[in-house]
């Protein structure tokens, strides 16, 4: 089985109505959207949420992967606003690539960057089976020509087949710069070190995820939530 924002949201208390004579309350504490906070780790994924947070959730994962695609459409929307919201939970993305189109799609949304990484990733995953068609449906005699070119010129031809600088234009990555990302070889080059490093820890399906540094057998929300309410001590 292949299981493979940037403005802060800050809400102040209005103080309720007093006598002119009586003391100022004193402004209540700022309250942090955690979700809004979203930063690229060393390991080359995007953590989305406080980082010092109890719980750390890793997710080894695949924009090509129907199973990840899966737990996006059931899981990604109460993680986020149940956990990861309110500073409890982290969460973090690392992608372990599958095949070329997923090497494609995954140097575009890497190219939008923080702000654009989660959003971008989302209707990467909603388009799936659109995208996935365009790609399944390349005739014998352009595959043979997409087999001549560099790895370069194939990872760009499988992005303009499957139409993702289209997607990637949405969030902030224009199409003479979705060229320069997917040519790029220090991004072609970390994507696959991402990989090779899930790997040699024995990560070989996607989804896979890790709380706080230890691989858990969740693979679906229903299966992952119970161990997040677990590790909170709940």
């Amino acid at each position: 089985m292949i299981r493979s924002a940037l403005a802060i949201a800050i809400v102040l208390a209005v103080p309720g109505w007093q006598p002119a004579t009586a003391a100022a309350r004193p402004a209540a504490k700022a309250k942090v959207d955690w979700a809004r906070r979203v930063a690229v780790t060393p390991e080359g994924g995007f953590r989305m949420g406080n980082p010092a947070a109890k719980v750390k959730l890793v997710e080894y994962g695949s924009l090509a992967c129907p199973h990840c695609r899966h737990f996006e459409e059931t899981g990604y929307k109460p993680l986020v606003q149940q956990y990861v919201r309110s500073g409890q939970v982290s969460y973090e993305f690392r992608n372990l690539l599958l095949n070329a189109p997923d090497l494609s799609v995954s140097l575009l949304a890497h190219c939008a960057g923080p702000a654009g990484f989660f959003p971008m990733s989302q209707v990467v995953f909603a388009t799936q089976p659109q995208w996935f068609a365009k790609v399944s449906a390349i005739s014998s005699s352009e595959h043979a020509e997409i087999e001549k070119m560099t790895d370069q010129q194939r990872i760009a031809r499988l992005a303009d087949i499957a139409g993702f600088p289209a997607i990637a234009a949405k969030f902030g990555v224009p199409p003479a710069r979705a060229r320069q990302c997917l040519t790029d070889t220090k991004g072609f080059d970390k994507l696959l070190g991402m990989t090779k490093a899930a790997q040699d820890a024995g990560v070989t399906q996607t989804p896979t995820f890790l709380i706080n540094g230890a691989v858990n057998d969740a693979s679906t929300w229903e299966q992952l939530e119970p161990e997040l309410k677990k590790a909170l001590g709940g």
